[in-house]
């Protein structure tokens, strides 16, 4: 259900800090940090000198989050429990990046980041109008993994990584049929253009049939880096998809991934910053206070080398004009701590 929120009023579940969906993450993320094969304690340490942590005061704070109890003053609350970084976002890098930029929205948006803040900017997963066969406007598709691949686990495909399919052709020769044409790759379903930009923007498709609801998460991509600079139609990296039983976040195939929630996950620069952190939101709106608790537990393409910026997940929505009349009122730049457990 798509709740519609008025630009002069927030959310109670966006002013109460802990709740259920924060717990759960929790859980999930010490699940895959404690089964996944795929785990490497790098991740979780984080590379950057200036936001650093040790694996066991993460896991320590995470283990906490479902002992904490809500009360009417939060933040002091929070104050007494955990101790509290600022993260000053890395300027030098958002200008250079808006100075490579086309697109004059994202450069202003880049060239106004606070001194202060980071840029929290918002995604979502993608409500789709799809076919599960090729028809009318539904030209293009989101393809399981290559037939060459599909048996193969993440590190067998590496090992032999220059002989498979996929890394083999950009997003726009797939668009253009290769796959197709030479019996590559099973499609999973069938969208319009700008849908499948959305899709390989957002990584989750959600298709409703029949009363049942199929998500698709990316599985595996062309091996062609996210440039930030280029607009989303026109990226060359191609995700590969799998269907999947939820939203899923962190993790290298969708059978070892985090399952998210909204509200409560944030993706960023996990190689930097550490899987698992905990942060604190706040910012002053026209609309209240805004403040809210999350988790790293997803990440993306366009977070590397990028310490000046979070995206949100705010839930299912059909495109631009649904999500943006629900969201509006949440903040363009933030204030944001990591909290680790005294």
């Amino acid at each position: 259900m798509i709740v519609l929120v008025s630009q002069s009023k927030l959310l109670a579940s966006e002013t109460q800090l802990i709740n259920a969906n924060l717990c759960q993450l929790a859980n999930n993320t010490l699940d895959y940090i404690n089964k996944s094969k795929f785990y490497q304690g790098t991740q979780l340490v984080g590379q950057n000198a200036g936001v650093e942590e040790t694996p066991e005061n993460i896991i320590k704070t995470l283990k906490h989050i479902c002992q904490l109890q809500y009360s009417k003053n939060q933040i002091a609350d929070l104050k007494r429990v955990f101790k509290l970084q600022r993260w000053q976002p890395d300027l030098t890098q958002a200008h250079k990046i808006a100075a490579t930029t086309s697109n004059p929205n994202k450069r202003s948006m880049l060239n106004r980041i606070p001194t202060d803040k980071i840029l929290l900017t918002k995604y979502y997963t993608k409500l789709v109008d799809a076919r599960l066969t090729r028809q009318n406007e539904y030209q293009q598709a989101i393809y399981q993994l290559p037939y060459d691949e599909i048996a193969l686990s993440f590190e067998q495909a590496e090992d032999i990584s220059n002989k498979l399919t996929r890394y083999k052709y950009s997003r726009q020769a797939v668009m253009q049929g290769i796959l197709d044409k030479h019996n590559l790759a099973k499609p999973l379903l069938w969208l319009t253009e700008k849908s499948l930009h959305d899709v390989m923007l957002q990584g989750t498709a959600v298709y409703k049939m029949d009363n049942k609801t199929l998500f698709f998460n990316v599985h595996r991509n062309n091996g062609i880096s996210y440039d930030y600079a280029l607009n989303k139609d026109q990226q060359a990296r191609y995700w590969y998809f799998k269907q999947v039983p939820s939203i899923m976040g962190y993790g290298k195939d969708p059978d070892h991934k985090i399952p998210i929630y909204p509200n409560v996950t944030v993706a960023g620069n996990i190689k930097d910053l550490g899987l698992g952190r905990l942060i604190l939101l706040t910012e002053n709106t026209p609309a209240g206070q805004f403040q809210r608790l999350v988790i790293l537990a997803d990440e993306g393409g366009a977070f590397e080398n990028n310490l000046f910026q979070l995206d949100l997940l705010v839930g299912s929505y059909k495109g631009w004009s649904d999500y943006h009349q629900a969201n509006k009122h949440l903040p363009d730049f933030v204030k944001a701590e990591f909290l680790t457990l005294k």
